[in-house]
């Protein structure tokens, strides 16, 4: 696909997502009003309307869209670097999109435990994968939208993309050099017990 195709295609999308969002809220308010959400779901905390998600959500589909269209094209060329770069980024974003929704749909059954396992273990995930990128973001956020609103799921989704770039970009390379070296000395402790 080349840089303009895409570009046409991330304008859709964000303009589906901009539809859906305010569908949604016209939808909230004429049966029983917008709903607010309280932080970590405590009553002392403060609320966030759902209100906010309106201008939230197309912003941010537009921001991650042009971010991965970013990574993925040169400046000066019309095609994308890597072949298969939709491939991935759809993974991703499948990726995202099924967690989110696993968490809304625990959330939503009163499994509150369950959802916390499940974001402790999506921390050994971010050890082995890139989950803080721009297209995971997206489906997770999408996914947690009618849930919990726009603006819940997107700052705890950037919470977690920070975890995980930390914990993939600086964690998981110290830990492979350790292993390695590691290896390495005791494969020479074993020559040297052999000879």
């Amino acid at each position: 696909m080349n840089q303009k195709a895409f570009s046409r295609n991330s304008l859709y999308f964000t303009a589906v997502v901009a539809i859906s969002i305010w569908a949604l809220l016209a939808w909230d308010y004429f049966h029983g009003g917008v709903p607010s959400h309280h932080f970590l779901a405590r009553e002392e905390m403060p609320a966030i309307s759902n209100w906010w998600g309106g201008v939230l959500l197309p912003l941010l589909t537009w921001f991650l869209l042009y971010r991965i269209k970013q990574k993925n094209y040169d400046p000066n060329e019309e095609y994308a670097k890597s072949p298969d770069f939709l491939r991935r980024e759809f993974w991703g974003f499948l990726g995202g999109l099924l967690f989110g929704t696993l968490l809304s749909v625990l959330f939503s059954l009163g499994q509150t435990d369950l959802a916390g396992m499940l974001m402790l273990g999506l921390l050994m995930v971010a050890f082995l994968f890139p989950i803080y990128r721009p297209e995971c973001l997206l489906g997770f956020v999408l996914s947690m939208t009618y849930t919990f609103g726009g603006v819940l799921p997107t700052i705890i989704g950037l919470l977690l993309c920070v975890i995980g770039l930390v914990l993939y970009g600086y964690i998981r390379p110290a830990v492979l050099y350790l292993v390695s070296k590691g290896v390495l000395l005791l494969s020479l402790y074993k020559q040297k017990l052999n000879s």
